[in-house]
């Protein structure tokens, strides 16, 4: 989930956003518990939100205001000098992963294959944390190289990799991500449901690409996630978002819900790393 502030005097917004761009105005931890206590969700991962881009104050300050209760998934550049050292302070503040994606590059080998990017993924792996690509279905590809490269860092693909964003998803990205599993320390989330298929509850359509992810993977490599604050917009809400995962699709059984639905995210996102 993300969260952010009006507040932009304390946390200003990166260059590039405007107050503007901030829909909805305000997503705060409070505002963000009224949807997920409800429904039984006490610890969360947080993840940057772009507005603030490698400015992690907020998120950080957020942690620190609630211990306990969050985990953090943060934004850095990678091609900054001292990178290994900056993500090595943020891991002492609690961050658990670090969030890559292309944005606008048109190449995408020379932004997954750039000299910052190998020290992110070493140094990731060095700390015991993760990679947690946004990416489209056209970068699974490449993805699968890097783990190939990288294969003592873990990996967490968000939302599927966006399968079925853009209209119904091909087999052969499918294929792809499912392609994935083979390498030991990668992860799916299963999440953003209002945003694929159907993109319409209860969500029922993406049942099948949900089995197979879970069937490729395990479900010990599978983690639910809402995508607050935009799960809770435009008719959409919070207790379809996790409904189903927790009681709609009868395949899963009670022990893949205890994973997809807490094991996997305290695995990856809340156990000690090295620093």
């Amino acid at each position: 989930m993300h969260v952010w502030t009006p507040d932009v005097q304390k946390y200003p917004l990166a260059r590039g956003f405007a107050v503007s761009d901030m829909q909805p105005p305000s997503f705060t931890p409070e505002q963000l518990f009224a949807h997920c206590k409800p429904e039984g969700v006490n610890r969360i991962v947080l993840i940057q939100m772009s507005y603030y881009q490698t400015d992690n104050s907020y998120m950080l300050d957020m942690m620190r205001a609630h211990p306990g209760v969050f985990s953090g998934v943060a934004i850095v550049d990678e091609h900054a000098a001292g990178l290994a050292e900056t993500m090595r302070s943020l891991v002492k503040q609690g961050v658990r992963g670090f969030r890559i994606t292309p944005g606008k590059v048109k190449n995408l080998s020379d932004w997954l294959g750039s000299p910052g990017m190998a020290t992110l993924w070493k140094t990731a792996a060095e700390l015991k944390v993760n990679v947690c690509p946004l990416i489209n279905p056209d970068t699974l590809p490449l993805l699968d190289k890097m783990c190939e490269w990288y294969p003592d860092t873990g990996v967490v693909v968000d939302h599927f990799a966006r399968l079925g964003m853009a209209g119904p998803a091909k087999p052969e990205d499918v294929q792809n991500l499912l392609r994935l599993a083979r390498h030991a320390k990668t992860h799916v989330k299963a999440s953003a449901f209002y945003a694929l298929g159907a993109k319409k509850a209860p969500y029922t359509d993406m049942g099948p690409l949900v089995r197979q992810v879970r069937d490729a993977f395990g479900p010990q490599r599978v983690m639910w996630a809402s995508d607050c604050p935009f799960q809770v917009e435009h008719g959409h809400n919070y207790h379809n978002a996790i409904a189903i995962i927790r009681d709609r699709l009868d395949f899963l059984t009670e022990q893949d819900k205890a994973w997809m639905l807490r094991g996997t995210a305290e695995k990856v996102f809340f156990s000690a790393a090295a620093v």
